[in-house]
This record gives structure tokens, sequence and C-alpha cells, in this order.
């Protein structure tokens, strides 16, 4: 993953006596395609969380496109209490990580058993559950916040589409661009071509500016294999990440954006990510018949630590 140089944080500043530092962070590829590939992605967890500018300094040292940060929640009694949960890119808090939440769930299993966790984050309540298996993996999956999606403004299209290089003749008329929302707002533009959508370019300040000016956490490019099987990639620019190699959030948001236009995904869909980096990973979109409910995103996960 590239990332620019900081803006929120000052490397060389010493953290306060006692504050949490990078050995506290368990390190997890999330969506691995077995024992490789995946999204790495940072997680701490501890008895109450730490201050706001604490975790954005860790997220940043950690270097991932995000790190959570689990607790308790007040008064909560046990592991089965619920857990307040944030999430940080090395840039800024974001509202919904899907990866990170992946790899949370592995390390709540392996330090709490398996089983399903309460989540609650800054504008919704999930949950993920962590199995592990006796290859050393574990199999996670979480329930996104609640969907929704709309056409995507002609404006912004043409934005992004300036970004990437494309024409609107790279487009796949199947499936129109639209916003879509599974926790966080993403812009989806679905592409005619496999090989369009392996090669991806932009500036990554100009990708910055524009998720900025529209409130878009990262943009899901697209393109449809089959009914069922989908190849993505998705800048995240904004998080101060060119682009992630796994992304449950948005692979959250394109399922439900799917159903939404009537998509014949049959149920679910089988998302390939991160090939085009050498970093491949799988995701599993479960997707229920109701417009508007959660979507279940799955996959392995691998420790790096």
């Amino acid at each position: 993953m590239t990332r620019p140089d900081p803006t929120h944080a000052d490397p060389s500043a010493c953290p306060p006596a006692g504050a949490p530092d990078a050995s506290s962070i368990l390190r997890i590829a999330a969506f691995s395609d077995g024992a490789r590939g995946g999204n790495p992605a940072g997680v701490w967890i501890g008895a109450a969380l730490p201050p706001a500018a604490d975790m954005q300094r860790l997220a940043h040292d950690i270097g991932y496109s995000e790190t959570a940060f689990a607790a308790p929640l007040p008064g909560a009694q046990g592991v089965d209490g619920g857990w307040r949960v944030r999430y940080f890119s090395p840039e800024c808090e974001v509202p919904f990580c899907g990866h990170a939440t992946i790899a949370l769930g592995a390390a709540l299993a392996a330090a709490h058993g398996d089983g399903v966790y309460a989540l609650t984050l800054n504008a919704a309540a999930i949950t993920v559950e962590g199995r592990r298996a006796d290859d050393g993996l574990v199999t996670a999956a979480l329930q996104s916040p609640p969907t929704w999606s709309r056409p995507a403004d002609a404006a912004l299209v043409q934005q992004a589409l300036a970004l990437f290089g494309y024409a609107p003749d790279d487009l796949d008329a199947r499936i129109p661009p639209g916003l879509a929302h599974a926790g966080a707002d993403h812009l989806v533009l679905a592409l005619a071509r496999r090989d369009t959508l392996a090669a991806m370019r932009y500036e990554l300040a100009a990708g910055r500016a524009l998720m900025l000016a529209h409130g878009l956490t990262t943009i899901v490019l697209a393109w449809a294999e089959d009914e069922r099987t989908f190849h993505t990639r998705n800048p995240f620019a904004v998080g101060g990440v060119l682009e992630d190699p796994a992304t449950g959030a948005g692979t959250a948001a394109l399922a439900g954006y799917l159903r939404d236009i009537g998509w014949p995904h049959g149920g679910a869909i089988d998302v390939i990510q991160g090939e085009d980096m050498g970093m491949r990973s799988l995701l599993h979109a479960d997707i229920g018949a109701v417009q508007g409910t959660s979507i279940r995103v799955g996959g392995s996960a691998r420790s790096l630590s």
C-alpha cells in the first residue's frame, strides 16, 4: 500500500507517558487467500479506548489502511456484553471498515473463543463472528450496517472518470454508476472490461480532493466476470492509501447496490480483490432479499504478528 507523508501526526513526537504504542497492536491480514494475500489491519484491544489523538497516532505509526480499536462497553458484563469500536486510517477516523472488523473478529476469537461479538460503532451497531480452524486461519464474517443506494450524480461520475482517465464507454451499461452505503459512502463504477480495471491509475492528491468534496470513503471499481463473481479495486485516497487489497465495507456496499438495481446475484456474490497489487484477496457476501438490510461479508484471516 502507498500513502503520502502524514498531515495529522508528527512521527518524531514522543507519545505521552503511559500511552499505548505500536507494540500493543496485533497485525492481521483479513480476507486472505488461504495463507497468502489479504488486507493487513491493525487491531488494538484494551480495557478502555485510548484518547482519539493516541489512536490516530498509532494508526499512522502502523501505516495500514485501517486500525481497529476495541474495548468492552462501559458496564458490560464479560466478553459477551459488547464492544465499543473505532477505526482510524493513517490520515483520519473512518466510520466503518470491513477488513479491520474481520481482523478484530479473528483477534476476539483467539482471545475469548469462537462466537459472535456485538460491536458498537460511532453510528451503527453490528456483529462480527470468528471461528478458529486447525490450519491456524480464522474464518470471520461481519454483518454490515444497513444499506442504501441511489444513482450517482452525472457531474460526480464525469469527475471520477476524468480522475482515472476513463471514458463513458469504459463503463458496464448493465450496472449504472451509483452511490452505495453500508456503513460508509462509496461511489460504484462498474467497468466493461477486466483490462480496464487492471490499468487503473490516478493521482492520490486529486483522488483525495474528489473524495473529500463528495463525502466518499472509497470508490469501488468493479468488473463482473459473471453474475456472481466480481473483480474489484478500491482507491482509498481520503485515508491516505492509494488502494486496498480487500475492502469489506466496499463489498457490502456493492452487494447492497446490486440488490437495489435488481442484479441477478442469486443471493450471494464472490469478490476477488488485490490481484493487480499482487495481494489476492477473497471476499464472500450473502445478500438477503429485503432492500436496506444488512449484508453478511466473510472470509479468512491470518496473523502477521
